[in-house]
């Protein structure tokens, strides 16, 4: 079946976050998808709906049996049944996850620029934020002949940093974004095994949120943390990439069974242990009877990637774009303005109609740089992108 990632919908007026902020704006910011969900999700939702009646909700069985299903099909990860937990979002699981393996004082190190939730979940939790600084290396966006390609910087860990951090007496938990949001890399087994080795050298516990694992770019893989290592907490769900955030559902995957009954008493602290009547069955439609859908999707997000890039080298050559290997969000430097990534996004709002998200949301390596959502029919994007085009123009 062929589906329309073209048809436009009108999502004003719904109380949404992304469209009904700003009124007349193009929103090209928060991650979250302008696409329908695939047509059995929907059906799931209605089909529910139809009762009438929307108390308390179990999990059933076959709710674990399609998350282990799908991950054993599309990636090889054999999921126990009693490692899996689940909450309500993959930003509670992560902060149910450090209370549980932490003591306030103690640190968590990330990879940055990085999720900007990452930041608020640690210092909720009485943690100190400390980062480690990607390494950007790669040259800028070339035209080559009648071929457009993204030259931007492609980000890598720096392992000397990253060891020294994870040797600190304070850090117990490493938090890492795989794939990462908002630099778009996938990382590759090696580089996960690496990081595995360090971090286990050194005490040092793995948190893997997986949440844009199903976002992939042709020629990429995604490579789940739990295929690399039974000690890693791997956070997961098909919110993004099914679209359905809102109807709130996640996963947490732990091996070690001390472990895991700590992270099911800090769900229990933090409330968040009860999930509404419609988050089973869209994450059983999604990943039983979706997996076409997302297909499909994940190569029109690639030509969307791919639009970008072209108008970018032709209309704006001074912005480099950073390749995409996942998610659908492009990380765009833009620092050979000489305007800050804050400055640049309030511009494009106030003059250009049109919202991206600061690279400083990200921390501080992400200054110089705005993010934008590709996840839009193809004229969405394209009317943004000449929204941008004609502020930095007329500025």
């Amino acid at each position: 079946m062929k589906y329309d990632f073209d048809q436009p919908v009108n999502r004003r007026g719904t109380n949404c976050v992304k469209w009904d902020e700003h009124e007349g704006v193009i929103p090209l910011w928060v991650a979250d998808m302008d696409f329908r969900v695939a047509p059995a999700i929907q059906k799931a939702v209605e089909q529910r709906a139809a009762q009438g009646i929307y108390g308390y909700t179990l999990v059933p069985e076959a709710y674990y049996q399609s998350v282990i299903s799908w991950f054993h099909r599309r990636h090889n990860w054999d999921i126990r049944r009693a490692d899996m937990l689940y909450t309500t979002g993959v930003v509670p699981a992560i902060s149910c996850v450090i209370k549980a393996l932490t003591l306030p004082g103690e640190k968590v190190l990330m990879l940055t620029p990085v999720y900007n939730c990452f930041f608020s979940s640690i210092r909720n939790n009485g943690c100190e934020v400390l980062e480690s600084e990607l390494e950007v290396r790669g040259t800028r966006c070339e035209v080559r002949g009648a071929r457009r390609e993204a030259r931007g910087a492609r980000y890598e860990v720096n392992w000397q940093d990253f060891e020294e951090k994870c040797a600190d007496e304070k850090t117990s938990v490493f938090l890492l974004c795989n794939p990462h949001n908002p630099v778009g890399r996938v990382w590759t087994r090696p580089e996960l095994q690496q990081l595995s080795d360090i971090c286990r050298r050194h005490g040092v516990t793995i948190i893997s949120d997986e949440i844009h694992g199903e976002l992939i770019m042709p020629g990429q893989t995604f490579v789940p943390m739990g295929t690399v290592t039974a000690d890693a907490i791997v956070c997961n769900s098909p919110s993004k990439s099914f679209n359905t955030a809102g109807l709130q559902m996640a996963n947490i995957i732990c091996r070690a069974p001390a472990l895991r009954r700590r992270i099911a008493r800090a769900i229990n602290i933090n409330e968040v242990c009860d999930v509404n009547p419609f988050a089973p069955p869209s994450v059983m439609a999604a990943y039983d009877e979706s997996e076409e859908w997302l297909d499909q999707l994940c190569l029109y997000i690639y030509h969307n990637y791919k639009a970008l890039v072209a108008f970018m080298a032709d209309r704006l050559p001074q912005f480099s774009v950073t390749p995409l290997e996942g998610t659908y969000l492009a990380w765009v430097d833009i620092s050979t303005l000489g305007l800050s990534s804050d400055a640049l996004t309030e511009q494009l709002l106030q003059r250009g109609h049109v919202q991206v998200s600061s690279g400083t949301l990200y921390g501080a390596a992400g200054e110089g740089f705005i993010r934008i959502n590709l996840a839009c029919p193809r004229a969405q994007l394209m009317e943004g992108l000449e929204r941008i085009n004609n502020s930095i123009k007329n500025k």
